[in-house]
């Protein structure tokens, strides 16, 4: 079973620039799409054999999530039930036959963190949410979280201390996350790996210096570990400021 997960900031952009093409090459079972920054009628995407769907956000050309996929979930949901959390198309949940899939984009702390303490309970929550689909069946979630939980998982760890996506307090909510049963499938194949990101910053030519951050993960239910086959960063492709990231189940 393979599934791949795209930041694509901005789907329609992203079209121009042979996403077609590469959809199609990864022939993934799913394909995880987040920032599509849509709504719905926008655009007519779709692909043979694949069932799509989508959250938008209510506020026009902001966030939103899609998820593709090739096998036909028991039950599909949007949000985690909570009202505060659920008007930014931010969670995509398929029901699987033996687990779930959640498709998330989490919030991002802004400048200034002007956004950390509502980050901060969206973490809690969703964490909680987490816990209560894995008390069902085993979880495999994926999408930008925006946060690098290590210094190897930045280019530049002490000048962007406390900085969005580097803060003690994003950190740590990752530690707990996966200190709750559930594994970083990159960190699995890869503990040490260094200079591996999945978010470059349009500015100062970051990309082409490799001057990135690692915020896109697979995170997987710890019981799924002997069926881990792979997980990737395939900062090959272009088209977004982030590039896919893989998992492979076996």
């Amino acid at each position: 079973m393979k599934y791949v997960s795209w930041n694509v900031n901005g789907l329609r952009a992203v079209v121009g620039k042979n996403f077609r093409e590469t959809f199609m090459e990864f022939d993934a079972d799913f394909f995880c799409l987040q920032e599509t920054k849509m709504q719905a009628g926008q655009l007519d995407l779709e692909f043979p054999g694949y069932t799509s769907y989508w959250n938008y956000a209510e506020k026009k050309g902001y966030s939103g999530t899609a998820v593709y996929t090739r096998q036909t979930p028991v039950a599909v949901t949007y949000g985690m039930g909570i009202e505060e959390h659920d008007h930014e198309g931010r969670i995509i949940t398929l029901e699987m036959e033996d687990h779930f899939l959640v498709c998330v984009y989490t919030p991002n702390s802004q400048d200034g963190l002007r956004r950390l303490d509502y980050r901060m309970k969206w973490e809690n929550d969703f964490r909680q949410y987490l816990l209560e689909l894995d008390g069902k069946k085993p979880v495999v979630v994926c999408g930008d979280m925006n946060v690098a939980h290590r210094e190897i998982d930045l280019k530049n760890p002490s000048t962007n201390h406390q900085n969005a996506g580097f803060t003690d307090e994003e950190r740590e909510k990752m530690t707990t996350l996966l200190g709750s049963g559930f594994i970083d499938t990159f960190r699995h194949f890869y503990p040490d790996a260094t200079n591996r990101y999945s978010w470059w910053s349009y500015r100062f030519h970051a990309r082409e210096k490799n001057v990135g951050w690692r915020i896109d993960y697979f995170l997987v239910s710890e019981r799924l570990s002997k069926r881990l086959k792979s997980a990737e960063i395939h900062d090959n492709i272009m088209g977004s400021d982030h590039c896919p990231v893989s998992l492979v189940l076996e």
